[in-house]
This record gives structure tokens, C-alpha cells and sequence, in this order.
């Protein structure tokens, strides 16, 4: 099931908030991945399980995982579509990933790495990531960018995480991901984060679609990525 032919509830559960921005990682992931046989996928920082949820219902083997303990909601959105048979669930830490070299196909997340705060376990993050990965296997993320001056601004004043949260510059995450034989990223978004309602982020999406090509790229707030072992 590709993020063509998901519903819009499904992709509301997959990605979350600010959808129609974000639901953009679901294609560019799409290109860098063999969903045609299962595999073994790790996700990471996955509270509410939403990309879990993706990679289940195209057949995968998924471990969900936080940093800390899964709510219960997690598992009764994954019964709801009928792919909890296919997820388990596991408290990780991403700076010290409680599993063996070489031992998943995929690893991926969304919106996570800004939570460890400093570039130093930002860094460390990156380096788990590869060591658990099977040779050829695949890094996807969709991570937010640092972005403008004010975006910066008004995360700081409106946020309540703002201060606390690393947001990082797409120069970073590849320097981190030196390791990898092979580093694809993409930009997108201008003003969709600016809506305080998910009907006013869609709206502003709208806007993205024209404002993403003309604007320079330490505009954005959202990178994608898929990075190959």
C-alpha cells in the first residue's frame, strides 16, 4: 500500500500533524525502497506509531520503538488496520540502539533527532543507525530543518519545545551520514508549520507547493532523506 493508494484517515494516522507537507517523505521514500518483499524495518521514536503503521501495512516486519515505553493507543491503532501482528514493540534508546551489527534491512523516522538536543548524541544517533544496518540496507528520515530566521524566531516564542529542541541544517546530516556509500535528500516547505490549526497547515501547504521551488533552501523546514548502507 504506497502513499498513492492510502486513505486520507490512513495517512492522517501515518504522518500526523501538518500532513500535507510531511506526507511528502512517503513518495521520495518510495523511491529508494523494495516494498515487493518483507524486511525487517526499525522505527525509531515512534510514540504514536504512525510510520510503523506504513511500513506494516506494506507487509514488513516492523519493531516500533521509543525512548521510552509505548502507550497502549500505539498498539490499538496498529490492531485497528490489522497489521499488529506484524509490529513489535521495544523502549530504545537512539544513542545506543539495544540491537545487533548488522541485524535490520531499514531503519526510519520522522521528527525525532531534534529531541536529543545536542549535535554531539545527534551525531551518536547517526552512528547506531549505521551499525545496526544490514550492508545495502536503507536509512529513511524526515527530520525538521533550522530554517529561517523567523522560523527560529517564532519557534522560540510559540513552541513550547522550541528552546529546548536542536533543529539541524541539512549539511549536518550528511556530514553525519559520511559513512553511508550513498546520501539523497530533498527540502520542502516555507510556511505550512505557520498554520495554528491542521486546516490552516493545509491550506498553507498549498502555498508550499509554489513557494518550496523559489525560495532558497535554508527557507525550509522540512528534509527529507534516504541514505544507503
Amino acid at each position: 500500500m504506497t502513499s498513492s493508494s492510502l486513505t486520507k484517515s490512513a495517512l492522517q494516522d501515518i504522518i500526523q500533524w501538518d500532513i500535507e507537507n510531511w506526507s511528502r517523505c512517503l513518495p521520495f521514500w518510495e523511491k529508494h525502497i523494495d516494498h515487493s518483499q518483507p524486511k525487517k524495518v526499525l522505527a525509531l521514536g515512534e510514540r504514536e506509531g504512525g510510520i510503523s503503521l506504513y511500513f506494516a501495512l506494506n507487509g514488513h516486519d516492523v519493531i516500533c520503538s521509543d525512548y521510552n515505553p509505548l502507550p497502549e493507543s500505539t498498539v490499538h491503532l496498529h490492531q485497528k488496520y490489522k497489521v499488529a501482528d506484524r509490529v513489535s514493540y521495544q523502549a530504545l534508546d537512539m544513542k545506543a540502539i539495544n540491537l545487533l551489527d548488522e541485524s535490520v534491512d531499514i531503519v526510519v523516522f520522522k521528527s525525532v533527532l531534534g529531541a536529543l538536543s545536542n549535535t554531539e548524541d545527534q551525531e551518536k544517533a547517526l552512528k547506531e543507525i549505521h551499525r545496526v544496518l544490514k550492508k545495502d540496507g536503507i536509512f529513511l528520515f524526515a527530520e525538521n530543518l533550522e530554517g529561517s530566521k523567523l522560523h527560529k524566531y517564532l519557534r522560540n516564542k510559540f513552541v513550547k519545545w522550541g528552546k529546548r529542541w536542536r533543529y539541524i541544517k541539512t549539511r549536518e546530516m550528511l556530514d553525519w551520514g559520511d559513512a553511508f556509500a550513498d546520501k539523497k535528500t530533498e527540502t520542502h516547505g516555507v510556511v505550512g508549520l505557520f498554520g495554528r490549526s491542521e486546516n490552516q497547515r493545509r491550506k498553507f501547504a498549498g502555498l508550499d507547493r509554489f513557494l518550496t521551488p523559489i525560495t532558497p533552501q535554508n527557507w525550509r523546514y522540512i528534509l527529507f532523506g534516504a541514505m544507503k548502507k
